[in-house]
């Protein structure tokens, strides 16, 4: 079965639309979903009183005192948190079905119990980008689509609602077994939504993804990029969608995205941008 896939890119990097992708429909982008919770905070940081080591407790109420954690550790996924909390009700196919606002509540009033890792110490956490999206909604008293309107989407030039965890269902590209059937999606609009819920066109994306790495028009990028040698990047998967973006310090940037397997896209995205020559200094 052909696999959809969109690759577009700039400062020499060719892109294509093959097997029946379509830029402009929307797609799910997992945990890219992640470096827009980040740069909603690193923008609230700068007009409210809010700063990346406010302490966590400090925005919620529910977190016990003293487990020193702060906004700061959640972003850089330092906070010791696990990916997810043990002993969610969610079915195999569906991993984060049973992480409801309930499960949320629980687990920030044991939050000093849940941690898997230690503090400063790097350990991926979906969980940690849960919390984190809920201590920003819950200080602003605004919704997480209100927040990523506001702080990212339209001081970029971007209509309100092109990234969104309800797109039109007509406008959606999703995966499809061999059958042509479209296939399951995963539960990605509760209080996982900031780590991995947000659906956007792949254009969009990739005005995005020049505006905050490239241009940088809304300052340094937030902590939540992923940093390799010369690059930073940040990719998504879920069911059955996969997405990355980088952007090199020369310039070059790249955003893939397929209806297949996240390792087949990263290879991808890592084979187009090496073999494409830097143009700095032609």
């Amino acid at each position: 079965m052909l696999t959809p896939t969109c690759l577009l890119g700039g400062a020499g990097i060719r892109g294509h639309l093959t097997h029946g992708h379509d830029a402009d429909r929307f797609v799910e982008i997992g945990s890219l979903t992640k470096v827009f919770t980040g740069t909603v905070l690193i923008r609230l940081a700068k007009e409210r009183d809010l700063s990346l080591d406010t302490p966590l407790e400090e925005c919620l109420t529910e977190v016990p005192k003293g487990t020193a954690i702060t906004l700061r550790h959640l972003a850089e996924h330092t906070s010791g948190l696990p990916r997810l909390p043990s002993g969610l009700s969610s079915p195999p196919d569906d991993p984060y079905a049973g992480f409801t606002e309930s499960a949320l509540r629980e687990s920030l009033c044991r939050l000093d119990q849940l941690a898997s890792g230690r503090l400063g110490e790097e350990e991926y956490s979906n969980l940690g980008y849960a919390v984190l999206g809920h201590a920003l909604t819950t200080t602003t008293g605004l919704t997480f689509q209100q927040l990523v309107d506001e702080y990212v989407l339209l001081p970029l030039g971007l209509e309100a609602g092109a990234m969104t965890a309800l797109p039109p269902e007509d406008r959606r590209l999703i995966p499809r077994n061999l059958f042509g059937r479209p296939r399951p999606l995963w539960t990605l609009t509760g209080p996982i939504l900031p780590a991995g819920g947000l659906w956007s066109t792949c254009r969009t994306l990739a005005d995005l993804l020049v505006g905050l790495l490239v241009d940088r028009r809304l300052g340094p990028p937030a902590p939540s990029w992923r940093r390799g040698s010369s690059t930073l990047w940040h990719n998504g998967a879920t069911r059955g969608s996969s997405v990355v973006a980088a952007a090199h310090d020369d310039g070059r940037w790249i955003l893939v995205h397929r209806l297949g397997t996240p390792a087949r896209t990263d290879r991808l995205a890592v084979k187009t941008l090496a073999a494409t020559p830097s143009l700095r200094g032609r």
